[in-house]
């Protein structure tokens, strides 16, 4: 068993481990986080099992791609969006977690319309409401989810965010709790959403103890990326 098998596994097992502590039943993805990953660590891992890949940056992405053709892997683009870069990504991907504004969600929905299937997409809120952060403030959340939930060729799934970085899992957790409020007016407000992306390497338990169904898990699966 390779060195990524075993921490496949024991990510595996760790997530499972969580959701009996916290009493929660939901199903949790694995999103194996590749950016700046060589291609065969990521054929490594898929010869264990994982199958869903998230990519940070479009062309390291598309050479990385190309390189795993061979592979039915379900990518997922987890990055900051430049407008100029929505053709590619709505053409080249099959989820989008980061759409962080209206403008960018309509482009991959034009960008979409040749493909016969919807562009899976998450709505990223900047739940600590930082400067520096993407993300739709929560304020604005229900007019943005409203606009995007009427485009075509996008299939809304749910809300992605990522905290203020913190040692203080209460700190986190209250920031993971927000994310759930929002999820939940939003299904009392009738939209069918089935996806909460919260939760990385370090934080991924107290992420699925406030709801989290996709985990991103760079770090702790493939060791520390390359400089």
């Amino acid at each position: 068993m390779t060195s990524i098998s075993k921490r496949l596994q024991a990510i595996l097992s760790s997530i499972e481990s969580a959701k009996q502590h916290a009493h929660v039943d939901q199903t949790v993805q694995l999103l194996a986080v590749s950016k700046a990953q060589a291609a065969a660590a990521i054929r490594e891992a898929y010869a264990a099992g994982q199958r869903q890949f998230g990519e940070n940056y479009l062309q390291e992405a598309l050479d990385k791609q190309a390189q795993l053709s061979d592979l039915a892997i379900l990518w997922h683009f987890i990055g900051p969006i430049q407008s100029n870069k929505t053709q590619s990504i709505a053409q080249h991907f099959d989820w989008v977690h980061s759409v962080d504004r209206l403008k960018i969600a309509q482009r991959l929905n034009d960008a979409r319309a040749n493909i016969s299937t919807p562009l899976q997409v998450c709505v990223q809120i900047n739940i600590s409401n930082e400067a520096s952060k993407s993300g739709v403030l929560v304020a604005d959340l229900q007019a943005t989810v409203a606009a995007i939930a009427k485009l075509p060729h996008l299939q809304l799934r749910g809300l992605m965010a990522i905290p203020a970085p913190s040692q203080d899992l209460s700190v986190l957790r209250q920031q993971f709790k927000q994310v759930r409020q929002c999820y939940d007016n939003l299904l009392a407000l009738g939209y069918q959403l089935d996806t909460l992306s919260i939760g990385m390497s370090d934080d991924y338990a107290v992420a699925i103890e406030q709801g989290a169904t996709i985990v991103r898990i760079g770090s702790a699966l493939f060791g520390a990326r390359a400089k």
